[in-house]
């Protein structure tokens, strides 16, 4: 069972990550990143409808005749999505409209119906919950650090609107990395959004990589060792 587990978090967080390797949901994921908060709000609403859908699927798959189940997993993410608005339009109303068309957007987040679809739909409520947690967490991963990196480059501030998503009391949290008298404009408009994407992408192909040569390296090793000694592997 620990296995499982692993696998899923290796998988939800590095290996099959849904924003830099699945590249799902890349609309909002590229339009909400111009700051850590926004990307943090939108990563935190995708992570909750993840899991809450998961967790629904996997409880009712049995039920759920085969030549509908689309049209219900859908219904079933509809429905958290819209608890979500509601919860956002009574804490964080300010937030909710930076957002704006993409918190029900997320409705149509491939990632989401994947999840439900490809794992939820198949597996035990206990694994459907951490897989949607998994998911969750890296695609808020790389919202995030996007996020970060845009506001950094383009305002020279990390954490700015804080208290759009916790309220008065974060308004202190913003860091003022550098001062500038002209924003960095590519770093806020889409296109930084895209370089800096594919420079994310980049960064995990060359980990990737980096990983498979010296777990190459190792194995090779370990051949050579076997042949000296005349052992078998």
């Amino acid at each position: 069972m620990s296995n499982e587990y692993n696998n899923l978090a290796h998988q939800g967080l590095w290996k099959n990550n849904p924003a830099i390797v699945q590249l799902l949901g890349l609309c909002p994921l590229l339009a909400v990143s111009g700051t850590f908060i926004n990307a943090l709000g939108l990563g935190i609403a995708t992570t909750i409808v993840l899991l809450g859908s998961n967790i629904t699927v996997s409880l009712v798959k049995n039920f759920v005749p085969n030549e509908i189940r689309i049209p219900i997993f859908v219904m079933v993410i509809a429905s958290f999505v819209t608890l979500i608005e509601l919860l956002m339009h009574a804490y964080t109303f300010e937030l909710y409209q930076v957002l704006g068309i993409f918190i029900p957007l997320i409705v149509t987040n491939c990632a989401i119906i994947g999840r439900a679809e490809a794992y939820a739909s198949k597996n035990p409520v206990q694994f459907a919950a951490f897989d949607g947690l998994m998911m969750g967490l890296g695609f808020t991963f790389i919202l995030v650090l996007l996020g970060g990196m845009r506001e950094v480059l383009g305002l020279g501030t990390l954490f700015s609107g804080a208290d759009l998503l916790f309220g008065d009391w974060a308004k202190n949290l913003t860091i003022e990395v550098y001062k500038t008298d002209a924003n960095f404009l590519l770093a806020i408009l889409p296109p930084g959004a895209f370089i800096g994407m594919g420079l994310i992408i980049a960064a995990k192909n060359l980990i990737d990589a980096a990983i498979a040569k010296r777990q190459e390296k190792n194995t090779n090793k370990v051949v050579q060792r076997a042949r000296v000694t005349g052992t078998d592997i």
